[in-house]
């Protein structure tokens, strides 16, 4: 049984009779990772005793491998094999895809003598343990022929043309508008390149059961993308690649897509004939994967002299690899956030011999928020108005761009009562205006927005003679809590305890569901979760009012209730234990389908939220803490609120890392990332954050799917760091428009 998500209210998730949504709910899996079972996919335990693979990374940027000497390392302890372009086994050719409904195409490792970034595997090494086979990866000798990288992405700004396929979004006469507006402002921020820095590293361990079977446990975000490519590169049918990932230590987009190591993993296993383990070391993190690309952005407002802006434009600037096409669409965002009669948005791009440029928490919003929001700032004072009060003044009434209605929108509120909550009228306007012993102490705020939206996925309900609900689906938990709010959906729907639900995910033979990232997971997951739970209610009721031994037989199924680990009909009811242990011994399983509704593209969806912070900078060395921070948002219905409001604030203290740490350079010497570990790389650490909350206004987006839910894992970064930058105005007077605003830059600001 299947059928598709209805977007009807109400349903046992809106009616939420056992009280389930919303409420703090500890992690499903929590006790697990806690005391370390949790078995991430380098710690899974294969069938036989592993091989062990390590990578050897390209030492320049750009060129080609010219010679490769493998002698000594063939030579070393416990080496069983060592592959380089000119031995590495068959594999399809890049870009190939035998299979029409395949969700990526074949990338094979090792299928070129070119070397395209620093750090590019261009060697690897196969051993009996992992000491045995790092020591041989490093006798693996390699010589190159050397062409002159370009890696300096602001030396090559002049290159830069529109990505492929777009054009840039006019509306009105931007460039009339600006001219003519009593109030302009023209102002250029910059973003640098950026890395995921996940707990846990990329890895894989992978076994083959005969000739054509490969079972793979990886830690990627999307499932069948993963499980479609292994296929298409090995030259397997999707069906005989069995691909796992249960656990993940974090994602954040940067494991949206797979690597070396889950190739070579699978290709080492079916080569030696043993389940072999790979995994990125820190350093190889940082150039084997991808990163946030640097951007340059101009931001230019036309106002009038009561702040109604008459023209906006935020043209971006980014690079992506040589031969790469991601963009970083940081203008995209305002497209819908303020009003304007005359508005020009758009990208150019730049290539550069770099790794691979990608998508990274809120990709988009989080570079291109600490440009707009920095300059609404600058507009109101320019003004003499409250940031808040310029905002409010420029809200739309429909989608600026598109003239569609909003799905919801409470922006305003979530300006409002956190203005209120933050003590927002307590700031000076004027900046340099507030000491306290050595420090400058400033606020600053910035609203948020976040687009939404819902994708194709599916689910399965079964009940067993016991009673207990068992959730499957091909979705994946990156630290964000997946499973918890799948058990409470199906708890909540089921009538049943959370003790009574088991959640199976991250498995290619599951139902499938798009995986984590894009902030859509738990909308899209959750909601073919609700559709399969619903068709389980009916199978479940229809048994018991056509089972003679039921107390419930020969009634109307469609009045059938479901609570406290039972059905009941009026006054009669039995546990779901003996019903199904008495009519349906061996278990009921059904499926359920969620796609977006059919008028969803009529709608503007997005979620929202406003930042408050306040800082203390040091006078004399230009030091920055962050004092305290609030964020209140508006992102539908909450399914947990304690994993809501922890995706929230983390991506708040991300903000605080963006605005005031977080960057990478690439060295001109080497083409390589001058940071390249944790303890170069800086993010923001416990005493680095003040006082932090944040809010989540009470919402149901009746439009956004059938639970009205929407997303909160990208929102909290979104616009964080653009309330730091001008809480640090306000505190000294001085504005950084070049990320991240370190010690040096505001005393050469003028501190």
């Amino acid at each position: 049984m299947s059928s598709v998500a209805d977007y009807s209210l109400p349903n046992p998730v809106s009616e939420n009779r056992s009280g389930l949504i919303g409420k703090a709910v500890d992690r499903y899996e929590g006790p697990l990772k806690v005391t370390g079972t949790a078995p991430y996919a380098y710690e899974v335990t294969p069938p036989s005793p592993p091989a062990y693979g390590v990578m050897v990374p390209a030492a320049i940027a750009k060129g080609r491998v010219a010679s490769v000497e493998t002698a000594q390392a063939e030579a070393s302890p416990g080496v069983l094999a060592v592959w380089s372009h000119l031995n590495a086994p068959r594999q399809a050719e890049r870009g190939a895809k035998v299979h029409p409904r395949s969700t990526a195409a074949a990338k094979p490792v090792f299928d070129t003598d070119r070397v395209a970034y620093f750090g590019q595997p261009v060697a690897f090494v196969l051993a009996d343990t992992l000491e045995n086979a790092t020591a041989a990866a490093g006798l693996v000798k390699i010589a190159y022929v050397e062409d002159a990288p370009e890696v300096v992405f602001h030396d090559v700004l002049d290159e830069a043309d529109q990505p492929p396929g777009e054009e840039d979004v006019e509306i009105g006469d931007f460039h009339r508008g600006f001219a003519e507006a009593p109030v302009q402002l023209d102002q250029t921020w910059t973003t640098p390149l950026q890395n995921h820095c996940q707990m846990e590293p990329c890895a894989t361990t992978a076994w083959w059961e005969g000739p054509r079977r490969c079972v793979v446990h990886t830690s990627v975000q999307m499932v069948k993308p993963a499980q479609h490519g292994l296929a298409e590169t090995l030259g397997l049918d999707r069906d005989d690649v069995h691909l796992m990932t249960r656990y993940i230590g974090g994602g954040f987009g940067g494991k949206g897509q797979t690597y070396e190591d889950l190739i070579l993993a699978a290709l080492g296993a079916r080569e030696l004939g043993r389940p072999v383990k790979v995994t990125f070391t820190r350093q190889q993190m940082f150039h084997g994967t991808i990163h946030r690309p640097a951007t340059v952005q101009r931001v230019r407002l036309g106002a009038t002299r009561d702040g109604r802006l008459t023209a906006l434009s935020l043209m971006t600037t980014t690079h992506c690899q040589r031969h790469g096409a991601f963009t970083e669409h940081a203008s995209n965002f305002c497209r819908s956030l303020y009003a304007a009669p005359n508005r020009l948005t758009g990208h150019r791009l730049v290539h550069l011999d770099l790794p691979h440029a990608g998508p990274m928490r809120a990709p988009g919003e989080a570079s291109g928020m600490l440009s707009l929001e920095c300059a609404m700032d600058e507009l109101a004072e320019q003004l003499g108005l409250d940031p808040v009060e310029l905002r409010i003044r420029n809200e739309p009434e429909v989608d600026p761009e598109t003239g569609k209605p909003f799905s919801l929108r409470q922006l305003v509120r979530c300006m409002k009562e956190g203005a209120q909550m933050f003590g927002w009228d307590r700031r000076n306007p004027r900046p340099r205006q507030t000491r306290e012993g050595r420090w400058w102490v400033g606020m600053g705020m910035a609203a948020a927005i976040r687009g939404n939206f819902l994708l194709p996925a599916k689910a399965s309900f079964s009940v067993d003679a016991e009673g207990v609900i068992t959730v499957r689906q091909g979705m994946t938990d990156i630290g964000t809590g997946s499973y918890t709010v799948l058990a409470q959906i199906a708890a909540e729907t089921m009538g049943v305890p959370l003790g009574q639900v088991r959640v199976e995910i991250g498995d290619s033979e599951l139902p499938p569901a798009p995986g984590s990232g894009g902030q859509f997971g738990a909308a899209t997951a959750g909601s073919a979760a609700l559709a399969a739970g619903m068709n389980l209610r009916k199978a479940i009721a229809e048994l018991a009012v056509g089972d003679p031994g039921s107390p419930l037989h020969g009634g109307d199924p469609a009045q059938v209730q479901f609570q406290d680990g039972g059905i009941a009909l009026g006054n009669r009811a039995e546990s779901l234990s003996a019903l199904i242990a008495r009519a349906a011994p061996e278990g009921l399983t059904v499926e359920g389908d969620s796609r977006p509704a059919a008028d969803a593209r009529n709608w503007s969806q997005h979620t929202y939220g406003a930042h408050f912070c306040e800082v203390a900078v040091d006078a004399a060395s230009g030091e920055v803490r962050v004092r305290r921070m609030l964020g209140v948002f508006a992102a539908g219905r909450i399914i947990n609120w304690k994993t809501a409001r922890s995706q929230l604030t983390g991506g708040m203290i991300w903000g605080v890392g963006s605005a005031l740490t977080e960057g990478n350079l690439p060295d001109p010497r080497y083409g390589s990332l001058i940071n390249q570990d944790l303890a170069q790389y800086l993010v923001p650490v416990q005493l680095d954050i003040g006082d932090l909350d944040a809010i989540m206004l009470d919402e149901v987006d009746d439009k956004a799917n059938p639970m009205g839910i929407k997303g909160v894992g990208e929102l909290g970064i979104s616009g964080a760091g653009a309330a730091v930058a001008n809480a640090i105005y306000n505190a000294c007077g001085v504005r950084v428009r070049d990320y991240p605003i370190t010690p040096d830059k505001l005393i050469a600001g003028g501190l």
